[in-house]
């Protein structure tokens, strides 16, 4: 059995060795004569089209900031972690609140996953805690000294009109339904997230050190049965880029310079009603990435949490893109906002846009082998360094998710050869999300199809 560091080891060395590979291949790192440095595009192409290339070439460069992120964060921390080890004992940690956010349209699943959650707590040792489960509609869990169902009413309304997840979130947070103290914690998850006894001892040692009021770990999706084969590989990238990005500007910088996730948020009370989900319309479709640049704003402080939760990829490919379209659209509210000054969402801006001109960059890919432009060296290789980054945590989320102990050695393999054949889908999956998601209607709030029984059927 390998250790830690050295698993970490080898994926820093596949990495270096993808990067390198790429940039020969792709002529990022060109041995020979440059033949692209003969062609005056300025004739070949004329002055207007010349432009345009030129202008698509530098549009690949969005991306570059949270590349870099992914890069350091994958290659300066162990990617590999040993089990999370408690740092104090769990009698004397703070009392800490699990809420469950659900519109209530699978009462089954919530009930489920209530009842999993509250025992892995208790095997991991939890001793002060309550599972709150919020709804639109009741759910009926059950009736447990550790169990407390909170139903939104219909009538409620926030000062600023804060709608969808933020209005439930912003109820909870009201003198008549709190019960948690200022020095309480508590654990967002949405209905379909799962604990795990590593996640659990990260959350409490999160909490017992208590130096930072705002902290998020890593979420899998590849766990116990997978639904959709094609989602769930695509979502590989979300896991590699928990363990890139985000633990990069949580180690290091302890601000959400690119956001977070909504769920397996960790957050103290105190600091959560300061900050406060009620942001009107503009905060309550991307409610957490709203959140998160206002606590950033207001200088509180984040931290990374050991250990993984588990979730589920979409289970269809509409679903799949009604998610990054809600996703794309929350956002760019978000970095639109008056609201939230540009040096807080600058980094969030220039990702999102990235995103935006996913079409763009896709059709630069074919342009450049059509229509070649010589360009500097320098811009070649951060070309290809962005393209085999990006490649790379494909490989590296499977790798994370799938292991050969449950797997085995051939169906680990062809699982990291399905996550590279999934990529072209996902491109194709991204860029329609994208096109929706600028010209469709804004402010919507899509739930995806969490029933897994239907689909077992």
């Amino acid at each position: 059995m390998l250790s830690s560091k050295t698993k970490h080891y080898l994926h820093v060395c596949l990495l270096f060795t993808v990067i390198i590979l790429f940039e020969l291949f792709s002529g990022g790192i060109k041995l020979g004569a440059d033949e692209t440095l003969e062609i005056n595009p300025w004739t070949r192409y004329g002055y207007v089209w010349t432009i345009v290339l030129y202008l698509l070439r530098l549009v690949t460069f969005l991306p570059l900031p949270q590349v870099l992120f992914n890069f350091a964060g994958l290659i300066l921390y162990n990617a590999f972690p040993d089990k999370v080890i408690l740092k104090g004992s769990p009698i004397l940690a703070p009392f800490i609140c699990i809420r469950v956010v659900t519109r209530g349209d699978y009462p089954q699943l919530v009930r489920t996953n209530v009842n999993r959650n509250m025992n892995k707590c208790i095997d991991a040792g939890l001793e002060n805690f309550i599972i709150e489960v919020v709804t639109d509609k009741p759910v009926n869990v059950e009736n447990h000294r550790r169990i407390r169902e909170i139903v939104v009413p219909p009538q409620y309304r926030t000062k600023t009109g804060a709608l969808f997840k933020a209005r439930a979130l912003q109820y909870c947070l009201e003198d008549s339904v709190n019960i948690l103290a200022d020095s309480d914690w508590i654990v967002h998850l949405d209905e379909e997230t799962l604990l795990t006894e590593n996640s659990v001892r990260g959350i409490l040692n999160f909490v017992m050190d208590g130096k930072h009021q705002f902290g998020q770990g890593l979420i899998t999706y590849a766990n116990e049965e997978v639904v959709n084969w094609i989602t769930t590989l695509a979502d590989s990238f979300r896991v590699a880029d928990d363990m890139g990005k985000m633990r990069m500007q949580f180690y290091t910088f302890h601000k959400p310079l690119f956001s977070w996730k909504g769920s397996y948020v960790v957050t103290q009370l105190a600091a959560e009603k300061a900050v406060s989900f009620d942001n009107g319309l503009d905060g309550s479709v991307a409610e957490d990435c709203f959140f998160a640049m206002r606590a950033h704003k207001e200088g509180y402080s984040f931290n990374f949490i050991e250990g993984e939760m588990w979730e589920k990829s979409p289970f269809t490919l509409f679903d799949f893109i009604q998610q990054r379209k809600r996703w794309l659209q929350g956002i760019l509210l978000v970095i639109h906002s008056k609201a939230l000054p540009v040096r807080t969402k600058l980094l969030l801006a220039i990702s999102c846009y990235s995103w935006v001109t996913l079409p763009l960059c896709t059709s630069n890919l074919i342009l450049a082998a059509l229509c070649p432009i010589p360009c500097p060296p320098l811009v070649d290789f951060l070309c290809a360094f962005i393209c085999s980054v990006n490649m790379y945590m494909y490989v590296f989320g499977v790798v994370k998710s799938f292991t050969i102990v449950r797997f085995g050695i051939w169906r680990f393999m062809l699982c990291i050869i399905g996550a590279l054949l999934t990529m072209p889908i996902n491109i194709v999956i991204e860029n329609i999300a994208v096109i929706w998601g600028v010209v469709g209607k804004k402010h919507k709030f899509y739930i995806v199809n969490k029933n897994i029984r239907q689909f077992n059927v």
